[in-house]
């Protein structure tokens, strides 16, 4: 579905605004061939890394993007842990799925369990078709919650998970010192988060990959680089004379067009932004250890000749700002950099060193699992298959989907106002439950300093706050 919008103030509201194709006209994107048998899939998600510290990737960018599609566009359906995390299970939006925090009330592990939604995610259908799925590393904030530390989620063969209890410093089964080292888990006491996922996901492959009778599933979601963001020993001093990015909204002087939330936060002070250059420094130096895990899965799949029948993504579940608009660090907030995220893929039949700017959505994942394993995908499902940009010859971008949802659900902690926003191709609109809202020219004003909700024409702002209206309330079919 497109929105109907009109060009005016050079404010294209989506990608073929002033004409173009309709998703629903396209036909005859090439798709990967599928290969004789159904393919492996590799999925590593990390924990609040932006879009600009991938950067600090090059074994993932070489080994990943510049070998497969590197996605430019890429939106998470909440800038949230845990309610992204539900939607990357399930494949729903966040008004559908009901995880809308990351501990309950309506949010958490114990939500997403109670009201039943494990029994249909990615996993159970995967399992479904005879895959071998595996999940290790973080799932949901507050696993298990004090409930059965043996509970195994539905569609996992294997499983070694671990919840961040909202910070990085505490896990289900062990704790890690101030070193970063685990301390108990059954594996050396000297040992580095990143590397013992590393070595589970590892053995896993070996053995997926020797039994010849079935594909096979890896999820794997390290920690890094969510705060407190511990480097592993042997990167503590990478990265010495690193800052974060002092781009044009850093510490933003003229907040006065932005909403209140924003006008009531001071200018970030000196030492404000000193612990936020030494925050990013940890951040990139924990990069580093899931760089290299990266890699070693690559080599592991190659070596057992593998790599070629194995899809291989990597993303995160949000995005994190690092000072822009006044933010001191964190996500939670409508802006670019909490919303977007790195995505790279590469896989049977996927182009080397391509990049695409169609529009993405973490609820894409699920359904583009399911189809690479010929599940059937529930009707229920928000997310579309990203299947068909992975051939050789995809569909433009203009006749592709042209928006996609984002949500906040209002949280005391982060002093943001629920919002729900539109991200079309070119411009982003946000409209607060507090009667708030933003526009921005994201092809004129990619750093979004100017709002021009004031200055842009009624039938724009009704234009865009129609579609919005429908998509936050959509399911299924009627959200793409």
């Amino acid at each position: 579905m497109r929105v109907v919008a009109s060009c005016v103030l050079g404010l294209a509201l989506a990608a073929g605004a002033c004409g173009g194709a309709s998703s629903s006209g396209v036909t005859g994107p090439t798709v990967p061939t599928p290969p004789k048998r159904p393919p492996n899939i590799v999925f590593v998600v990390a924990d609040d890394l932006d879009a600009r510290s991938f950067a600090f990737m090059p074994r993932v960018k070489g080994l990943v993007g510049d070998r497969g599609i590197t996605f430019t566009s890429a939106y998470v359906s909440v800038p949230v842990c845990c309610p992204s995390r539900a939607s990357i299970l399930t494949g729903m939006y966040g008004h559908n799925h009901g995880v809308l925090f990351n501990g309950p009330p309506n949010g958490g592990f114990e939500t997403f369990h109670d009201s039943g939604e494990e029994g249909s995610t990615l996993a159970t259908w995967l399992k479904a078709q005879g895959y071998r799925t595996a999940m290790i590393g973080k799932y949901l904030n507050g696993y298990p919650s004090g409930g059965d530390p043996d509970y195994v989620p539905p569609g996992w063969d294997e499983w070694f998970g671990i919840d961040s209890k909202l910070t990085s410093d505490t896990y289900f089964n062990y704790q890690v010192n101030d070193n970063g080292h685990l301390i108990s888990f059954g594996d050396a006491a000297d040992d580095y988060e990143t590397d013992v996922l590393e070595r589970h996901a590892v053995d896993f492959l070996r053995r997926a990959v020797a039994d010849a009778s079935r594909p096979f599933l890896l999820y794997l979601a390290t920690s890094a680089p969510h705060v407190s963001a511990i480097p592993a020993p042997r990167h503590a001093a990478a990265y010495p004379d690193a800052f974060a990015p002092r781009v044009p909204s850093f510490n933003e002087d003229d907040v006065s067009d932005k909403p209140a939330w924003v006008r009531e936060m001071d200018p970030l002070s000196p030492r404000d932004i000193d612990r936020m250059d030494r925050l990013y420094r940890n951040r990139l130096q924990t990069l580093l250890a899931v760089d290299g895990m990266v890699a070693d899965l690559v080599a592991t799949l190659d070596q057992a000749g593998a790599l070629g029948n194995t899809y291989v993504f990597f993303t995160s579940d949000n995005g994190f700002q690092m000072g822009e608009h006044r933010f001191p660090h964190g996500k939670d907030a409508p802006y670019e950099e909490s919303i977007i995220v790195p995505l790279v893929v590469r896989g049977p039949g996927v182009p080397a060193g391509r990049v695409l700017p169609h529009l993405v959505s973490n609820v894409d994942f699920a359904p583009t699992f399911a189809e690479m394993a010929g599940a059937r995908v529930p009707a229920n499902v928000d997310g579309r298959s990203l299947l068909p940009l992975l051939g050789a010859s995809p569909p433009a971008a203009d006749a592709w989907r042209q928006d996609v949802l984002v949500e906040h659900f209002a949280r005391q902690r982060s002093g943001i106002p629920a919002f729900q926003e539109l991200r079309t191709a070119t411009a982003a609109y946000v409209e607060y439950d507090d009667g708030e809202a933003e526009l921005y020219d994201m092809r004129s004003d990619p750093y979004q300093l100017d709002n021009a909700y004031d200055k842009a024409p009624a039938a724009t702002i009704d234009t865009l706050s129609r579609r919005l209206a429908v998509l936050r309330k959509c399911s299924g079919a009627s959200c793409r």
